[in-house]
């Protein structure tokens, strides 16, 4: 039985099935565009960096919602004992392919089974907005209880006042997904009540793909 229970959202299934259906356009426009690797982003590739800093040598890493696996390779080019899990089978197919030397799962964050203090870092990297409001709350819970004493916890999500019902995506596939935003003081409340403590935020603007956004990271006190 897992340490933690996580409510199965009601919707995983159809937002499993839209991210199959968007996984082989999205990892193409994160290599022909570079939307998406944060080594065209240079303060969220700040943060990463930071992140990594932070964790390395206090053991392993989880990449939750890897997608085709991007941020998990460019930690493990740093040398971090990191693996990436993600919803989506075909996003992981993806992620196997462009990154053979990581390793992969199909899992939903909801869906893990993490040991106490086994993880040095979690990463929630763009991949965690499509949890209900009542369920992030237990996932963010059941991540502070794998970190370690000093481990550390990042990520990053859309801002807003109003959820976003998406209908399709990265080259008008037909999709079904809800983006909930948060306010970042509402993000950071979260993460406090789940037992870490925040440690640095970047405000992010408005870009011509993408609204607002805000970078979060905390660690589990020693």
């Amino acid at each position: 039985m897992r340490a933690h229970r996580i409510d199965r959202p009601a919707d995983l299934d159809v937002v499993r099935d839209s991210y199959d259906r968007v996984a082989d356009n999205y990892a193409h426009m994160v290599l022909s565009t570079g939307i998406g690797d944060i080594r065209r982003h240079p303060w969220q590739k700040a943060s990463i960096d930071a992140f990594a800093d932070s964790v390395g040598g206090l053991g392993p890493v989880l990449d939750v919602g890897c997608g085709p696996g991007t941020v998990t390779g460019y930690l493990a080019e740093r040398g971090l004992d990191v693996s990436g899990v993600d919803l989506s089978p075909r996003m992981i197919e993806n992620a196997r392919r462009l990154h053979p030397g990581c390793r992969f799962s199909v899992a939903s964050a909801t869906e893990l089974d993490l040991a106490e203090a086994s993880l040095g870092g979690v990463l929630g990297w763009w991949s965690l907005f499509n949890l209900p409001r009542a369920v992030l709350p237990q996932v963010l819970a059941l991540f502070a209880h794998a970190l370690k004493p000093g481990g550390h916890f990042i990520t990053a999500t859309h801002v807003g006042d109003v959820d976003a019902v998406r209908t399709e995506a990265y080259g008008g596939v037909p999709v079904r997904w809800t983006t909930h935003k948060w306010r970042p003081e509402e993000l950071v409340a979260l993460i406090e009540e789940a037992g870490l403590r925040p440690v640095a935020e970047l405000r992010l603007p408005g870009e011509e793909w993408s609204g607002p956004g805000v970078v979060v990271m905390a660690e589990r006190p020693a």
